[in-house]
Formats: structure tokens, sequence, C-alpha cells
């Protein structure tokens, strides 16, 4: 496993943080969590979320430093929503009648702090 536990649950908001440094599979037991995700080591990688998908399960990552390049992947399940570019511009992870989208990337412009909070409905993942 390539996570380091950050701190634990904060008084003022309940959340667990850890960071990730290497690809990784993420459970539904990590739900709330937020994940910092660093690729300071120079590779890029892969973050999977879990198969069994449940409702209301949900996950935040962001990112450590400008230019990790992550993939935040839903193996075969759909993501649906839209994603703020660096520049402003929003692209659609999934559009109707288009393609349908299983992963989410941090590309090589993206900035420090970038995130991206997913929610699962138990059928598909949403993005903000």
């Amino acid at each position: 496993m390539a996570r380091t536990r950050l701190g634990s649950r904060g008084s003022f908001s309940g959340q667990v943080v850890e960071k990730i440094t290497a690809a990784e599979t993420i459970l539904n037991g990590d739900s709330g969590k937020v994940f910092i995700i660093d690729a300071s080591g120079g590779s890029a990688y892969t973050i999977t979320l879990p198969t069994t998908l449940k409702a209301g399960v949900n996950y935040q990552f962001k990112l450590k430093a400008n230019g990790d390049i992550i993939t935040v992947t839903a193996g075969s399940a759909i993501i649906y929503g839209q994603v703020l570019s660096g520049d402003a511009s929003t692209a659609k992870v999934e559009e109707s009648g288009g393609t349908a989208k299983t992963s989410v990337a941090f590309a090589a412009a993206a900035e420090a702090g970038a995130q991206v909070d997913f929610l699962c409905d138990g059928t598909y993942w949403y993005v903000r």
C-alpha cells in the first residue's frame, strides 16, 4: 500500500487525510477520505475506484504539486459530471449520447491544489 496517513479526524472537519504516492486501489471503506495525490517520484500512476459500487461512497482527490500526472479510473463504471480546467473552460466528463468516460486525469498542466470529488449513486460515479 502506498499511503501515508497525514492525520486523524480533525475536530473541525471530521475528514481523514491520506497521501497516495503510487498506484492504488481505493476501497469502499475509504469513503469520506481526502487523498493528497503525489507523483513527486516522477512516475505517473493510476488510482482505481472500487468495482463494487455503493450509494453514498465519496472521495476527494487533491493534487500535491504542479505537473503531477495522475489518473483516477472507475473501471467499467461510467463517470458523469464536469471538470473545470485551468483556463476556466469547462470540459464535460460524459456527454449525452457521447462516449462514456471511465476515468479522470490530472494532466501535466494541472496545478497544485487541483481537486476532483467523486460520489457514487450505486450505479454511476459523479464528479465535480
